[in-house]
């Protein structure tokens, strides 16, 4: 599945010439949700502006996006600063991805996606021991495969919804603890067994048990 970020570079320039900031509010905020940007940065506009070689316009323009998004919180003649996900935020969203992809595996279980969760693991594997976002690219991939395949398009919709925070919380939490990696695979690789041979109920247990553990890494690490 294509980025955010990605899909705004490959996007048609729009009316009026934006296209520097368009590539500008890409590039932040694809660092952003791989956690190169990590929560509590001060970002300055005139080095993002030198190492995109643009002017420091787009960037301001881009800073103003991103605020809006909740990323940044905005310091004049400072810069920007990375917003962390709060407690209280990752909270939320373990409690929100819990009643969503719990539900999704039981009903994913009568016909799972089984070539898009190999693809998926696949991805994670080639990915162990990069730098950079690719393997929470995967996760997210992998996760959303689960939620698609029960076949509830607003339920698909809400969770596409929380892919920004679900992004940033697992780049924040494999950077904390790179080893990592190598467990969260494995529990794909089981939560994915237990979807083809159809059992729905397993699938649910180990997908919340792999939910809280990254959770509660997070958690004990903020």
């Amino acid at each position: 599945m294509e980025s955010d970020a990605a899909a705004l570079r490959s996007a048609p320039e729009p009316p009026g010439g934006r296209s520097a900031a368009r590539r500008a509010y890409a590039e932040v905020k694809e660092r952003l949700l791989d956690g190169r940007y990590a929560g509590g940065t001060l970002l300055s506009e005139n080095e993002i502006a030198q190492g995109l070689g643009v002017s420091r316009t787009p960037v301001r323009q881009a800073f103003v996006q991103l605020e809006a998004e909740g990323l940044l919180e905005l310091y004049p003649r400072r810069g920007a600063l990375v917003v962390p996900v709060s407690a209280s935020e990752a909270d939320d969203v373990l409690e929100a991805r819990l009643l969503i992809e719990q539900h999704a595996a039981r009903r994913a279980a009568a016909a799972p996606p089984v070539e898009e969760m190999r693809a998926a693991i696949a991805d994670q594997e080639a990915a162990l021991a990069e730098a950079g976002g690719g393997f929470v690219r995967a996760d997210r991939r992998f996760h959303h495969a689960i939620v698609a395949a029960a076949g509830n398009r607003i339920l698909t919709k809400q969770y596409e919804g929380l892919r920004d925070r679900h992004q940033r919380i697992a780049a924040a939490t494999i950077a904390r603890d790179p080893g990592r990696r190598r467990r969260f695979l494995d529990e794909h690789r089981a939560i994915a067994a237990a979807l083809e041979r159809g059992d729905g109920e397993a699938a649910a247990a180990l997908l919340g048990d792999h939910l809280r553990g990254a959770h509660e890494l997070a958690r004990r690490r903020a």
